[in-house]
């Protein structure tokens, strides 16, 4: 049992951790004559891209999600009170968030900074008064919207990412439907005596709740229905899921894809072929930043034609100079386009277990010119036990060593991928693995980016990728 003034120390220990962060936060402000934004306002703040977030700031904040959480969940609360109304009760949340966003709430309260009646609110979104303003409440009481008097309602700086027209929205709306609705089958499909040991995207809790495994849900929209509203529902759930990935790279610092490569040294017409590059949003940033670039969207037919569509109406004159092209591409059958500068994988590596990332590499090795480089993005997982991290670094004692909530966005897309693919993320440590089993010659962890990226990795291969 550990001694009554231990605890005491370790209390004291946060809250120091805490102040110091606190301090931090408001210095990296000042230093570029800024206030910390109000949760009042629905103005966007100077460092709300993760790509503007000095590692100074970056740091703190994860320090303070992680002091706060440990606060209130261990030094303080009962454990009773923590399973119950902060663990056990957390599926309320997503669900209130599907309800406002398919109302579009956000929307109905733009522009409308002394708020609106609940009885207004209901008449526009057509649903219920009563059951309404409950869930507007309770999200209120999560800090997202603002009663500005007794069922009178506004947007915030959290609410206004709800906004339709902005991609976190569709992110959010993906999250609390079907990734949610999949979770739900996460017990069932574990203790399945078949499905719990599969590593087979056709045996996930997500198959077991739709009918279909992830990519042939989005899919069937292709297939002809004879039901008219199925296929509206699925072709919208289609359109949503595109533009949630935009929504997840807005959040997950896209932009530093910029940053963590000199592309400023690259010739004109030095060409990057992003796989599974979705409607190549990401391309189009970093395309914006370093112009002399080609780009090269490969990704499966539906998703490339709403790539088109994206460039088409974004940078139509780099579609007709030639800057960007697009190619459908099934990463298991096909080779790339061949002999590009790079390859660049975001976030498509966890989608698969070791095998199948070694036949999507084995096929970019392939297509790859001996001068040919790799670049993958992706998240890195760390233990909550101190002295497991390697490179990583610990937060500082008492917080855990992996900082907590500061890094839960990491452990839940581990859950995430376990529901959707029976994948996961990795541990650096599983990344050198896959290092040493697909033969990569040289490699190396720009450990600035990934500070600046909230425990991205990006792995160069630096020189040819012919000698795997």
């Amino acid at each position: 049992m550990i001694p009554t003034t231990i605890q005491a120390e370790n209390l004291k220990a946060l809250v120091d951790i805490l102040f110091n962060a606190v301090n931090v936060v408001t210095t990296e402000y000042a230093k570029g004559g800024h206030l910390v934004p109000s949760l009042d306002s629905t103005e966007p703040g100077p460092f709300d891209a993760p790509e503007n977030v000095s590692p100074a700031l970056f740091n703190a904040v994860r320090t303070i999600e992680a002091a706060c959480a440990q606060l209130s969940f261990v030094a303080v609360a009962s454990p009773g009170h923590v399973m119950t109304n902060n663990l056990s009760y957390g599926y309320y949340e997503p669900s209130a968030l599907l309800v406002v966003c398919n109302a579009k709430v956000a929307d109905i309260l733009l522009d409308k900074p002394d708020g609106m009646h609940i009885s207004e609110i209901a008449k526009a979104s057509g649903l219920n008064e009563g059951k309404l303003g409950r869930i507007i409440r309770m999200l209120v009481t999560k800090h997202c919207f603002r009663e500005v008097k007794p069922d009178i309602f506004a947007n915030n700086r959290l609410s206004i990412k709800l906004l339709s027209t902005d991609p976190v929205s569709a992110c959010v709306g993906t999250m609390t439907d079907e990734v949610q609705k999949g979770a739900v089958f996460l017990n069932e499909a574990l203790f399945d005596p078949e499905s719990g040991h599969s590593s087979l995207a056709t045996d996930t809790a997500f198959k077991r709740a739709h009918g279909y495994s992830f990519f042939d849900y989005y899919g069937r929209v292709m297939l002809c229905f004879d039901v008219l509203s199925q296929y509206v529902c699925a072709l919208t759930r289609e359109k949503r899921f595109s533009q949630a990935m935009v929504g997840w790279g807005a959040v997950t610092g896209k932009g530093n894809l910029s940053k963590a490569y000199p592309w400023s040294t690259c010739r004109p017409g030095t060409t990057v072929c992003d796989i599974g590059g979705g409607n190549g949003h990401i391309m189009l940033d970093l395309i914006k930043s370093a112009p002399q670039l080609k780009a090269i969207i490969q990704d499966t037919p539906t998703v490339i034609e709403h790539g088109k569509e994206l460039w088409g109406n974004d940078r139509p004159d780099l579609v007709q100079s030639g800057s960007v092209r697009f190619k459908a591409i099934d990463f298991f059958k096909d080779t790339p386009v061949a002999c590009c500068d790079f390859y660049y994988l975001r976030h498509v590596l966890h989608d698969w277990p070791d095998f199948e990332c070694f036949k999507i590499l084995q096929n970019i090795r392939n297509a790859a010119q001996s001068s040919s480089k790799l670049l993958l993005h992706e998240f890195v997982l760390q233990h909550a036990v101190r002295g497991s991290g390697g490179m990583i670094e610990e937060a500082p004692e008492p917080l855990l060593p992996n900082f907590g909530m500061g890094h839960i966005r990491l452990y839940q897309q581990d859950m995430n991928m376990m529901n959707l693919f029976n994948s996961g993320e990795r541990t650096l440590q599983e990344f050198i693995k896959m290092r040493q089993v697909f033969y990569i010659s040289s490699y190396n962890f720009d450990t600035e980016a990934l500070a600046a990226n909230q425990r991205e990795m990006w792995i160069q291969v630096c020189q040819t990728l012919g000698c795997w």
